[in-house]
């Protein structure tokens, strides 16, 4: 059975690129364009992996990972979190993100991580 990644990211773009990329590879995507709704669709599906922008209007990805963070159900789910920002390294570390990638995206990099991930 294939591991299933959400994606939430607000760019309409970057969630087809992001989904037909990890399809191709051989994974089942489901897609949300906010925090509010990647916190829904954690509740219906059973996801393996989460792919998160950090900048999104409504709830932002740092909401987002806090209030996934207090459903046990849901901590041992791995984050990788997308940004367009290198700077916000420090940031990231504070708060105990230790898997980003800044975009553009290097896909193969980006695959290997969520290889390592999923396996762990």
């Amino acid at each position: 059975m294939a591991k299933k990644i959400l994606v939430v990211d607000d760019d309409p773009v970057e969630l087809r690129l992001l989904e037909s990329r990890l399809t191709a590879n051989g994974y089942e995507v489901a897609l949300a364009h906010d925090g509010y709704e990647g916190l829904e669709v954690l509740k219906k599906e059973g996801i393996d992996l989460i792919v998160l922008d950090v900048e999104m209007p409504e709830m932002n990805g740092y909401t987002f990972l806090l209030e996934m963070k207090k459903i046990d159900a849901y901590k041992h789910i791995p984050v990788i979190v997308l940004t367009a920002h290198e700077e916000n390294r420090p940031i990231f570390a504070r708060r105990g993100i230790l898997n980003y990638m800044v975009k553009p995206v290097d896909f193969e990099k980006f695959l290997t991580l969520i290889t390592s991930l999923i396996a762990k």
